[in-house]
Formats: C-alpha cells, sequence, structure tokens
C-alpha cells in the first residue's frame, strides 16, 4: 500500500486542482470533475485446476462521460486497489481530452499475480470478471482495452463473453484484440511509438538533434521494449533498460533487437539470465539515475519522488508509464530545469489507436498499418503543438500546460450539456 502522501488517487486530484485554479473553474463544475461518476466493485469465485475455487476483487471505474463513452484498460496485478483504478480513471479522462478524441475516461483492474495462474485459470478468471462488470460495458458506454498483466487473448476472450450474452458479435466492445477477430493494425507498438515520437520531437524543440541521444527506459513490457526498439531506429543510444528482474546497463549502448528477441523466448517475457559481453547488472534504482539525454520511466506509477529526484541526471523525462513522477518530484525537477513530456500527452498513443479500433469496429472497414501510424502521429504531434504553444505562451511546465488545455475541454462538454434532471 501507499503512503497517503503517493497515494495514486489523491496525486490525481492533487493535479486536478491545481488545473481547476488556474482555470478559475466553477465549484459545481470541480465538485463533478474531481470524482469518479461510477465505481463498481466485484468480489468473484473462479474454479482452480486443482478443483478448488478462490475468490478474486475486480474494479471498474467511470470517470467521466461528459465527451463521450468511457475508455480505459484492464489491469491485472497484485497491487491492484480502488485508488489507483480511480487514479489511472481520471488520468484517462485527461488524456482523451488532450488528444480530442470523444471518450471520457475508465479503468479497470483485477486483484491478480496472472504469472500464477494456468493459461486456463486466466481465461476463467477473465470472462467471469467481464461478466460481472458486463452491466458497465458497451460500444456506446465504456470500451476497455489492456494494460499491465493483460493481453490481446485476455481482450478476446472478453468479448467472446459480451458478444454471448448478447447473441451476436461485438467487436466494438473491446480493443487491443487480435488482428484475425477485429483488432487494429499498430495497435500492439502504438502507446510506445507515441513515446518514440515525443523524444524525437521534444527533442527538436528543445534544439536537440535525436541522433545519438542517450535513452535510459524503466520498463521492458510492451511500451518499454516497443519505444526502446523505434528510438534505436531512429539513431538514439538505448543505454540502459530494466525490468522486474533489474537494471541493464551498458555505456555504449544495448542491442534492443537480441532484449526482444530474448524476452520473446522466455518465460513472462523478462529479462532474467540475458547476457551480452560488456552488460553491466544494476538494480532498478540505479537504472533512473543513471548519466543519460532522455529517461523513460514506463513501468508503474510513483518511481520518482522527492526521495531520488535530486539524483535524476536527465535533461528530459518522457513519462511512458502513468503517474510515474509524484507532485514533489515534478516541482524538484522543474526548479532544476528538466524538462518532463507528461504522461497523458506522452503515453496517449495506444488510446489513439484505440480509438481507432473502435471506429474500425463500428464501421467493419479497416485501413492499412501506414494508414494507422500517419494518423497516430498527426493527432500526437498536434496535441504536442497545443501543449507547446500554451507552455511557451504561459510560461508553464508541459504538464501544468496539458491539464489546463483537457480539464478546460471536460469542463465546457459538462457545462454544456448541463445537469440531469
Amino acid at each position: 500500500m501507499t503512503s497517503d502522501r503517493n497515494n495514486p488517487f489523491r496525486i490525481a486530484q492533487q493535479q486536478f486542482d491545481m488545473a481547476a485554479d488556474i482555470l478559475d473553474l466553477p465549484e459545481s463544475i470541480r465538485a463533478v470533475l474531481r470524482v469518479p461518476q461510477r465505481e463498481l466493485t466485484v468480489n468473484f469465485p473462479v474454479k482452480l485446476d486443482d478443483g478448488n475455487t478462490r475468490m478474486f476483487t475486480g474494479y471498474r471505474v467511470q470517470h467521466n462521460l461528459g465527451r463521450g463513452p468511457v475508455k480505459g484498460g484492464i489491469r491485472y496485478h497484485p497491487d491492484v486497489d480502488i485508488d489507483e483504478v480511480r487514479a489511472l480513471a481520471m488520468w484517462m479522462t485527461w488524456k482523451c481530452a488532450l488528444v480530442n478524441i470523444p471518450y471520457g475516461g475508465a479503468k479497470g483492474g483485477v486483484i491478480v499475480d496472472p504469472k500464477q495462474l494456468s493459461l486456463s485459470e486466466l481465461e476463467r478468471l477473465t470472462r467471469r470478471f467481464a461478466t460481472e462488470i458486463s452491466i458497465l460495458l458497451g460500444p456506446e458506454k465504456d470500451i476497455p482495452a489492456p494494460d499491465m498483466g493483460t493481453n490481446a487473448q485476455m481482450m478476446a476472450w472478453i468479448m467472446d463473453t459480451i458478444s454471448m450474452h448478447r447473441g451476436y458479435t461485438v467487436p466494438a466492445v473491446i480493443t487491443g484484440k487480435p488482428i484475425n477477430i477485429g483488432g487494429s493494425l499498430g495497435r500492439v507498438e502504438a502507446t510506445g511509438r507515441g513515446v518514440m515520437l515525443m523524444v524525437r520531437d521534444i527533442a527538436r524543440r528543445l534544439g536537440r538533434g535525436h541522433d545519438g541521444l542517450r535513452v535510459v527506459v524503466q520498463g521492458f513490457g510492451n511500451v518499454g521494449s516497443t519505444a526502446a526498439y523505434l528510438l534505436e531506429e531512429i539513431g538514439c543510444k538505448v543505454i540502459g533498460i530494466s525490468d522486474a528482474t533489474g537494471g541493464y546497463y551498458r555505456p555504449s549502448g544495448l542491442d534492443i533487437t537480441a532484449m526482444r528477441t530474448f524476452t520473446d523466448r522466455h518465460s513472462f517475457r523478462l529479462l532474467e539470465g540475458y547476457s551480452d559481453p560488456g552488460v553491466e547488472r544494476i538494480s532498478g534504482e540505479e537504472l533512473l539515475e543513471l548519466d543519460c539525454d532522455v529517461l523513460i520511466p514506463a513501468a508503474v506509477e510513483n518511481q520518482i519522488t522527492e526521495l531520488n529526484a535530486d539524483r535524476i541526471k536527465a535533461s528530459i523525462i518522457v513519462e511512458g508509464a502513468n503517474g510515474p513522477t509524484t507532485p514533489d518530484a515534478d516541482q524538484i525537477l522543474t526548479e532544476r530545469g528538466v524538462t518532463i513530456v507528461p504522461d497523458i500527452l506522452a503515453n496517449a498513443g495506444g488510446v489513439i489507436v484505440s480509438y481507432f479500433e473502435w471506429v474500425q469496429g463500428l464501421q467493419e472497414f479497416f485501413w492499412d498499418e501506414s494508414d494507422v501510424n500517419g494518423k497516430l502521429e498527426r493527432i500526437i504531434i498536434g496535441a504536442l503543438d497545443d501543449v507547446w504553444k500554451m507552455s511557451r505562451s504561459r510560461g508553464l511546465p508541459l504538464r501544468t500546460a496539458a491539464y489546463l488545455l483537457a480539464v478546460q475541454r471536460v469542463a465546457d462538454a459538462n457545462q454544456t450539456r448541463g445537469v440531469y434532471p
């Protein structure tokens, strides 16, 4: 459990309050946007392979539906709790508004370590959880997606479960599906691709080329490994990587292709056992403090805090994870002149392409990968343009500028719609 000071939902509310104060939002709008609109907690049984039954707890939180149906992933992790899910749902609202797609924010999670369950147990858990939260789901209501600990196969099980309930196939009820049942080309790489685009463009805006930038990536899951691979492709030098097994560092640059090949061949896609001449094993804490140009925290929340912010050597931080930097650390880093591309912008590539997948599913008309990648780049770079202009015109950090734009858009939608009844 996190301390109240680093509680994700308290942090999310603190970030909202900051933006609301600057925007001078009416108290009536603040009251609506400061808390989730709906929260569902479910306790459900799953039969294990040995014949025993185990109870699990899961959540689905919908923060705000003012701009459209809600969108947000489903996380399987032993540390999931309701405040984490509330925070992630709120951040999704701002993320969708910032990139100007017609969604509100939601999030879901189950308290489980997926590595401790067999594939058949995971299927039974996923289908039962989908059934428990099905009262909230639908293409016009709430569209989940993969998150930490979940994948395309689990999204397929959810789509099939909801389709069985309805009596017909409902491809647009979920995104992040396999391609052969209506998934979108480019979806798997979308979040990491967005992170790469943010590194490339923020370096350019700061008067630095991206070629030869020394990059450190915390997290080697889908987001971190994709971002590292794409950054290497455009000429950056990825010198540090970490996952749950620890950190891997080589000043001359790591072989990201070899590391991805290794994880693809090993259980749970971990780097444990990986070796290469000159690669030094370091701790996850040491990795964050490496001398580098760009740091990409792409793991979980609360990784950069007031305890280590003074030791961060990167001049640019691009937040691949949600909520990796606490407000106290944010202030320390900003005062030191570190440029932070905030999570609600930096990792928005996933929800942008999820939106594309939803649209394709509704229309049953599919785009090729170059179309998807081109549209993704246009939208996320357009959002960076908006944030950059706001930041420069008002002398604000990028995070503050992003929140002002996002919160104002959601507030405007809620004010225009009014209060029912």
